[in-house]
């Protein structure tokens, strides 16, 4: 997208070193998602960079003559239970393509890619859209699948109208719920997660 840089986590932890990372992320702020917060500034996003956990991406735009983090997503590989009467029967037809074969009825074992972490800076969040911040994730996700295959791209939210209402706006269809880890039980409401996927 024009008037943003994407920059890779692990190419500046590779250029610049984990103290200039740690110093360059701890500008970010998010209230809304203390989730989205802890993950960036609190030593997640490099220690899970540097293990090849997950992937994260520092979205730039340009404010008052110099560039400012405006967001960032992160996104993994996982394996994801998708029960046959939670999908349209067409995009069943689809996800059977990708899924190791199970028991009737047992539903789709698939592997896809996870938009992990998805945040804007609060400081910032006037620069872009969450729409243009999920695009942006989504794209970086059909690059790896031109590389090692795949459709399915999937997310896990709060059950919050505005996030549900976000990720349906996208073309999202729920599919399941996922019960909180323990260390996730502090940053968020309710005892779950929503899961929503994306064919593409």
């Amino acid at each position: 997208m024009s008037g943003y840089s994407i920059l890779s986590l692990g190419d500046i932890l590779a250029e610049k070193g984990e103290d200039f990372c740690r110093e360059i992320l701890s500008c970010f702020s998010c209230p809304l998602n203390p989730d989205v917060e802890k993950f960036l500034t609190k030593r997640a996003a490099i220690d899970f960079e540097k293990q090849s956990i997950s992937r994260t991406f520092l979205v730039y735009a340009s404010y008052k003559h110099k560039k400012v983090i405006c967001g960032y997503f992160t996104i993994a590989n996982k394996f994801i239970l998708v029960p046959k009467s939670a999908v349209p029967k067409t995009l069943g037809h689809r996800l059977r393509k990708f899924a190791i074969p199970q028991s009737p009825g047992g539903g789709f074992v698939i592997s896809a890619q996870l938009v992990a972490q998805l945040g804007k800076n609060n400081d910032y969040r006037h620069l872009i859209s969450g729409d243009e911040l999920l695009k942006m994730a989504i794209d970086k996700i059909v690059e790896a699948q031109r590389i090692i295959g795949g459709k399915i791209v999937y997310v896990e939210c709060e059950d919050k109208p505005q996030l549900t209402q976000f990720y349906e706006r996208n073309l999202f269809i729920r599919f399941g719920a996922r019960q909180l880890d323990k260390d996730e039980q502090d940053e968020m409401a309710g005892a779950e997660l929503l899961q929503y996927l994306k064919y593409i």
